[in-house]
């Protein structure tokens, strides 16, 4: 008497589905004979785990199956007989759910087209408020000639004698743990389902034609350097009429002169003389977006940050726009005429300031611990 199917996937009769697929991979896992070789006692218990679960697993032959034993499933599948899987194709089923589901039956047709790549290249400005830029990219297009079907005038393409317009073949395979049935692309029209007879001279029954081709992105504002656009349906268009692929856009911001850009602020520095910032001094700085007047009070100290709030570059994700921050750099004189350095002295001697002698050949004599 054989074993019962709920004791072999140590399972109670009242379990779901979900708990039935779980016990079974965790069993297959166990006595698989990969993982026990030159074991015949779990290769025959492999395959008796494999038939409980094809039964448990289909609702109809489980009720038969919990109402008459095995009885109830004599003959079930596509044959019966001495096969322990059934036959018909159930084990394949099995081994699918064991493995995860991979290698499943896919729709006839043809396939999509190939993805593309390009870089726009842009300057600050332009992505302070967003722009227009055009690309150019080496791609392929969709044949006039035939409207993509690939095939000849007055012609269309035939359906696959070999699949049946299926676009996939099943072979049926035998092994030590029964029968074996895959399914993969036809050979004879690729997985398209359908085979061109008379090919389009114009793009020898492919469907496409290559070309180089422009096209108008736009570029939003706040963008940064890095980051890539996806344009889709802008990609490659696919063989024989499958849909087009993506364009993916990649966004190079050139570095400007005067302006750094720190997330969405815009920097830049505000050279001053030492006078300038004793003094104070208006300037008229050059933005981006205009001139902006700026008060430089007296006393300004090196390092000084002025900030024009809502000057900067466009937020990318939101309203509003980032600031415009302007850092004083105080620029020393490396060189004096005689005039200047009297000033500086005099200025120096009042201010109470050490400095250096006006003797330079003395000065010059004196070792520094500093390079």
């Amino acid at each position: 008497m054989s074993a019962d199917f709920y004791q072999l996937l140590e399972v109670d009769r009242t379990a779901g589905a979900d708990e039935i697929k779980r016990a079974y991979r965790k069993r297959a896992r166990e006595l698989h004979p990969d993982a026990n070789p030159d074991d015949p006692e779990a290769e025959d218990l492999f395959k008796q785990v494999s038939h409980a679960y094809e039964v448990l697993s289909d609702p109809e032959t489980r009720s038969r199956y919990d109402r008459f034993g095995e009885a109830g499933i004599s003959g079930a599948g596509s044959g019966g007989g001495s096969d322990p899987f059934g036959g018909g194709g159930g084990f394949g089923d099995i081994f699918e759910a064991f493995f995860g589901g991979g290698g499943g039956r896919q729709q006839a047709g043809p396939p999509r087209g190939q993805d593309l790549e390009v870089t726009a290249r842009v300057d600050l400005m332009a992505v302070m408020f967003g722009t227009q830029v055009t690309v150019d990219v080496n791609t392929a297009i969709t044949c006039t000639d035939c409207s993509g079907s690939g095939a000849g005038s007055n012609t269309q393409p035939v359906t696959c004698t070999e699949c049946g317009g299926a676009g996939q073949v099943r072979r049926v395979r035998q092994s030590m743990l029964g029968q074996m049935v895959t399914t993969g692309a036809c050979g004879r029209c690729g997985g398209m389902g359908t085979v061109v007879v008379t090919p389009c001279s114009k793009c020898s029954g492919e469907g496409r034609i290559s070309s180089r081709e422009s096209y108008t992105v736009d570029v939003p504002g706040g963008i940064n350097s890095g980051q890539t656009m996806r344009l889709t349906g802008r990609g490659a268009a696919g063989p024989r009429g499958g849909d087009n692929g993506d364009l993916y856009v990649h966004v190079a911001v050139a570095q400007h002169p005067r302006f750094a850009r720190e997330d969405d602020d815009l920097i830049c520095d505000l050279p001053l003389t030492v006078s300038q910032a004793a003094l104070g001094v208006h300037q008229v700085l050059e933005a981006l977006d205009g001139d902006l007047d700026l008060v430089v009070p007296a006393g300004t100290q090196h390092g000084h940050e002025f900030v024009a709030k809502g000057r900067g570059v466009t937020h990318l994700n939101g309203r509003g726009r980032g600031h415009l921050r302007v850092r004083v750099s105080v620029v020393v004189p490396q060189h004096l005429d005689e005039e200047q350095e009297s000033l500086y002295r005099r200025l120096a001697e009042i201010s109470g300031d050490e400095v250096a002698s006006a003797d330079k050949g003395i000065f010059s004599r004196i070792k520094s611990a500093f390079s």
